[in-house]
């Protein structure tokens, strides 16, 4: 799959304030950065730092009245997409040390709060066979809400409500799989056919040996996501972090599917 990647950033601070940016898609094996380009419209230097877990780059930059950040990039995504379900799982105790972290609650994925609804609705289920019935299960029980939800909604929040946008169908799914003793992990992504285009938020669960790319408001398919960075949850894979006060201007995504 060759993606044509267009992300269009426009906003205006009231004051001064550092920026942390996170819209650039990460060079991986099974995705090859063919082209790209970032022009950020900023007086100041900017500054690029490796992403988490090496994957992708954040960017620094200091905003002072506007902060425009223009990102183009044609990716070929060559991914093959394993069936969950037959795939097997790996012990706690077994797990590689920069995977543990995975497996515990963090601040938008309350994990511990949902051990006993996956122990009593997925009984008898383990592994990849568990895995699938969890992501099947989001993206059954929740419904799609374009109008967005409050940027502090957490895990919790979505599984009460029964409904969000692509980050807290992430979030569940992450939540609920850190309660089965199975490590997952936020992706933000780009992908075609998302409604509304926008930044997209997947997961990933680590199942024999590996990550696993899913998306659990079923709008992309894992063949052709193109990974921009993982984290534990929104705090780590926000497109952009404002440390400070910012007013949105203009923003857009398009993302197609050009071969």
């Amino acid at each position: 799959m060759l993606l044509s990647i267009e992300a269009w950033l426009d906003y205006a601070f009231p004051r001064p304030a550092d920026v942390l940016l996170q819209i650039e898609a990460a060079a991986l094996p099974d995705q090859r950065l063919l082209a790209q380009s970032l022009v950020i419209g900023s007086d100041n230097p900017i500054r690029a730092v490796p992403g988490e877990e090496g994957i992708g780059q954040r960017t620094w930059a200091r905003a002072e009245r506007r902060l425009t950040a223009h990102y183009t990039a044609e990716v070929q995504v060559s991914r093959a997409v394993a069936d969950l379900a037959g795939l097997g799982a790996t012990a706690s105790r077994d797990l590689p040390g920069h995977v543990v972290s995975y497996l515990l609650p963090s601040r938008y994925c309350e994990s511990d709060r949902f051990e006993h609804f996956v122990a009593a609705e997925f009984a008898g289920l383990e592994g990849g066979r568990l895995a699938a019935a969890l992501v099947d299960w989001v993206a059954g029980a929740l419904t799609y809400d374009g109008h967005g939800s409050p940027l502090g909604t957490s895990a919790l929040h979505t599984f009460a409500e029964r409904r969000g946008v692509c980050r807290d169908y992430a979030h569940l799914l992450v939540a609920l799989a850190r309660a089965a003793e199975i490590p997952a992990r936020c992706v933000s992504a780009y992908a075609p056919g998302v409604d509304p285009p926008d930044f997209h938020a997947v997961a990933e669960l680590w199942l024999e040996g590996a990550w696993h790319l899913v998306d659990p408001t079923e709008m992309g398919s894992s063949a052709d996501l193109a990974r921009v960075c993982v984290g534990r949850d929104a705090t780590d894979i926000a497109f952009m972090t404002v440390f400070g006060t910012a007013d949105l201007v203009q923003q857009r995504v398009c993302v197609r599917a050009i071969a």
